[in-house]
Parts: structure tokens; sequence; C-alpha cells
């Protein structure tokens, strides 16, 4: 399969969360296809709509963010690289997942201290920048509507793209935007969700995603944080 894009994700493992996650979404990163929509009542728009933005990409929470390859790099390079990193890197435990929102779409976020999790998407961005290419125009120019602060500029122009280290904050995107349907979409969702989201919230391994050309990304390959200690980036 060829891939357009790669990225580090955190996915969840095989379970009770990835299954919503498959039938929420109604995409299947490991399978590479689309699945039946979880039947949801009292949803204020349809489902298919609701998730259209974030199918795509699969229930995620971003580590790395999508690049394409640098001049000299490659795929297998870049695969060896990522599971060699993740025998470095030491799981981390948090105190859980919550469901909330964000200004108005709706994602999980990180319920108390991100820190040990953001140091760890800190090394995983700075140790695979090597195979990442340099944003063209037209790609700064499509992050730059959203009005970067001073920070984010600089991260843009450092990492290529404006919310890692500092700016960094962990979360996994459940649907599009929704206008005023936030709250009637979060009372719907909540019942099927609130059981499944785990406590502590265990992050164990990371996913190397790739997008192919219709833009669904699909896992690669899923690896054990098998290290010792933590990240230490920042």
């Amino acid at each position: 399969m060829q891939f357009q894009r790669y990225g580090v994700y955190y996915t969840p493992h095989p379970g009770a969360l990835a299954d919503f996650g498959r039938s929420w979404l109604g995409w299947d990163p490991v399978a590479g296809q689309t699945v039946a929509h979880l039947a949801v009542e009292s949803l204020p728009q349809k489902i298919s709509e609701i998730t259209a933005t974030p199918r795509k990409y699969g229930l995620h929470g971003t580590i790395k963010p999508p690049f394409f390859l640098a001049d000299g790099t490659d795929a297998d390079g870049l695969a060896m690289c990522f599971e060699a990193l993740c025998t470095t890197l030491a799981p981390v435990t948090l105190d859980g997942l919550f469901l909330t929102q964000l200004g108005n779409f709706i994602a999980l976020k990180i319920d108390g201290d991100q820190t040990p999790l953001a140091e760890l998407a800190d090394t995983v961005v700075l140790e695979l920048d090597p195979f990442r290419a340099t944003p063209n125009e037209v790609e700064l120019a499509r992050r730059r509507k959203a009005n970067l602060s001073t920070t984010q500029e600089a991260l843009l122009a450092k990492w290529g793209y404006p919310y890692v280290m500092e700016e960094f904050r962990f979360h996994i995107t459940l649907t599009g935007d929704l206008g005023r349907d936030v709250e009637a979409t979060m009372e719907a969702l909540d019942p099927h969700i609130a059981p499944l989201l785990p406590r502590p919230f265990k992050v164990e391994s990371l996913t190397l995603v790739g997008e192919t050309h219709d833009g669904m990304f699909h896992e690669i390959h899923r690896h054990a944080l098998t290290g010792c200690s933590a990240a230490k980036a920042r």
C-alpha cells in the first residue's frame, strides 16, 4: 500500500474503546475499511455527518502530526526508526480520560496532569523529525488561517506544526464542528462512551500510521513502549 503522509498516533488497543471508535466514526484503520455506524438515539444530526471530519483518521490522539517524507528518507527507514524509538520509551500512566467540549466539537481529554504524555510526544516529534519534509507554502498558509500566536508560529516554522512541544494538548477528536448541537450530541453520546473510558489511562504503545491518496489513515505498525525510563525532551 502506498502512503503519501505518515504520523504517529496513540490508538486504543483492541477492545471495547477501539470497537466503539470504529463504529462511531465508521472507519477501521487496522482493516483499512469502512464499517457500519453505531446506533445512537437522539442525535441532533446524522452520525455520518457528525463524524465526517474525524472519520479519515480513525479514533486516535496525535503524538507526531502527519508529515510528508523528506528527500533522502523512505518509509522503511521511518518504520525502523519508529520501532527502535519505542524500545527506548517507557509506558505512561495518567489519571484517565473524560468527554468534553472543545470549541464546537467533542473530544476526549486527559483527566489530570498530561505532563508525562507531553514529554513522550516531545521526544517522538524530535527524534523522528529528520524524516519530515519542510511544509510548502500552501501548507503553511493553511495553518496560518487559524490566527496563530507568536509561539505557535515559531513552532510551525521549526517543527512543521503549531501545536507541538509547549503547545501540545492531547485529545481524541470525536466529531466535526457541531455548531449549536454540541450539548445535545454530548447528551446522546455520553451513555455509550462513559463506561468505556479507562481509569487509569495507560499509553503502552504507539502506532505508526499512513495516509493513502484518498485521505484515509491506516495502521502500519503498532509497537509497544518497552523502555525503562520516561521521555525527557522538554
